[in-house]
C-alpha cells in the first residue's frame, strides 16, 4: 500500500485535479489515488501515516458542502466525523484552492477549517507556505504569518502553480522522510 493517503473535496474539479497532478509527481509508490472525501470513511485516512488533502473556499471562506450549493457532500460534511479520532502520530499537509482578486479578505480560508480539525484530531502539520507572490487582503489560513498550506490561485495565478507544487511537494518529502 502507499504511505500517502490524498483526498480532496470539490464540485467543480479543480481541486480534483491538482490531486492527480500530486499523485502523478509523486508517483504510485508513494502516494495512492486520490479520493473525494465523499467518498471516504475516517478509517480510509486513518490507514495512512501521511495525508495530503485539498479543498477549495467557496464564496465567502466557507468549506465545499451542501450548504454551498455542491450537488454531493464534501469537506462540509466529512469533518465532524473527525470529531474524537486520534491522529496522533499522523502527518497531514493541506492545499487550497481561492481566489484573491474576486475574494480578498478569505482567501483560501477554508484551508484552516480543514487544519483546524486534524489539528484538535492531534496530528501534525506539515506544509506550510509562505504568503509572498499572493495579493490578498486576510485570510484565516495564515497562521504565523504562514499559510497552513500550499494556497493556489488557479484563476489569477494559474501559471504559478506547477512551480508552487513542486517546491512544496519537495519541502513535505523531506518533512516526513
Amino acid at each position: 500500500m502507499a504511505k500517502v493517503g490524498v483526498f480532496f473535496g470539490t464540485d467543480t474539479g479543480n481541486t480534483r485535479r491538482i490531486a492527480k497532478d500530486i499523485t502523478t509527481a509523486l508517483g504510485s509508490a508513494v502516494a495512492a489515488k486520490p479520493v473525494n472525501v465523499r467518498n471516504a470513511t475516517v478509517e480510509d485516512m486513518l490507514a495512512y501515516d501521511t495525508l495530503i488533502l485539498g479543498t477549495p473556499t467557496y464564496g465567502e471562506g466557507q468549506l465545499p458542502g451542501l450548504s454551498t450549493g455542491n450537488a454531493t457532500e464534501s469537506w462540509e460534511e466529512f469533518l465532524p466525523k473527525l470529531a474524537g479520532q486520534d491522529f496522533s502520530g499522523k502527518k497531514v499537509a493541506i492545499y487550497g484552492l481561492g481566489n484573491q482578486k474576486s475574494y480578498p479578505v478569505e482567501f483560501v480560508d477554508a484551508m484552516y477549517y480543514v487544519y483546524e480539525q486534524f489539528k484538535q484530531c492531534g496530528a501534525t502539520l506539515i506544509g506550510a507556505w509562505d504568503t509572498e507572490g499572493y495579493s490578498f487582503k486576510s485570510s484565516k489560513a495564515v497562521v504565523d504569518n504562514r499559510f497552513v498550506g500550499l494556497a493556489l490561485d488557479q484563476e489569477n495565478q494559474k501559471d504559478l502553480t506547477p512551480a508552487r507544487l513542486e517546491t512544496w511537494l519537495t519541502m513535505l518529502t523531506q518533512a516526513w522522510s
